[in-house]
């Protein structure tokens, strides 16, 4: 896998390996379960946490989090609001398309952009570890239009809002419990933002594809400060 200059485009790139089959290929033969992984011959990181990836390439960077947590805060409610417009938007009958390259549906994807903020905000809220199951868990059976999804992006969005609201003047230098390993809450809550940002342009994408041109969609200017490219695929 590329070593980069900058560790900040390691998650970023990393996370796009299971876009390919080569990439596939490569995570079976290095024994890892998830992405995004960055890795040296047989050996083998987890990116999720920016300061590992540091110490296993031997690089001189600063994982800190480029947004403050308040910075991060605004980004992402201006990013959910567009995910929710967006998601509208997608008729019904591409959503169980499959995705270019990948064997997942364009359904999983939509609801996947709000799963990875309700996993954030579970761990928040409860205190229970965030996990990958979580995370990356389906759309529930019955969730099968547009409008449902969206209707569930909206309710994450305002637990957002409103946890968001509470955590005002909180510590975000303290470690929090992941599937990972050790990470602070800053940048839990930074990751949490690029992740599902990256896919709401995924789904701008995806919009243009069939034809449909984006209600305002992410600019450069709204990614600018998370560690993102201006690729949306591969």
């Amino acid at each position: 896998m590329k070593e980069y200059l900058s560790v900040r485009e390691i998650e970023f790139e990393s996370v796009n390996v299971l876009d390919s089959s080569v990439g596939m290929e490569e995570l079976q033969r290095l024994g890892a379960r998830s992405v995004p992984v960055v890795s040296r011959g047989s050996k083998f990181v987890f990116a999720q946490v920016i300061q590992d990836v540091i110490v296993f390439l031997d690089l001189e960077d600063d994982s800190v989090p480029l947004l403050t947590p308040d910075q991060l805060k605004h980004k992402y409610r201006h990013a959910l609001q567009t995910a929710i417009r967006l998601v509208k938007s997608m008729p019904d009958e591409y959503l169980e398309k499959e995705l270019p390259g990948r064997p997942r549906s364009w359904r999983v994807l939509l609801h996947h952009v709000f799963q990875v903020p309700a996993a954030f905000l579970d761990m928040e809220e409860t205190g229970v570890e965030f996990s990958y199951e979580n995370m990356v868990a389906p759309p529930p059976d019955d969730m099968t239009t547009s409008r449902a999804i969206a209707l569930f992006g909206a309710t994450v969005n305002a637990r957002f809002e409103a946890w968001a609201r509470c955590s005002t003047g909180e510590n975000f230098s303290a470690q929090v419990p992941t599937y990972f390993g050790g990470t602070t809450r800053h940048e839990m809550l930074e990751r949490t933002v690029w992740h599902s940002v990256q896919h709401i342009r995924q789904v701008a994408a995806l919009l243009e594809l069939v034809g449909i041109k984006p209600d305002q969609p992410l600019t450069l200017a709204d990614i600018e400060g998370l560690p993102l490219t201006e690729k949306v695929w591969d």
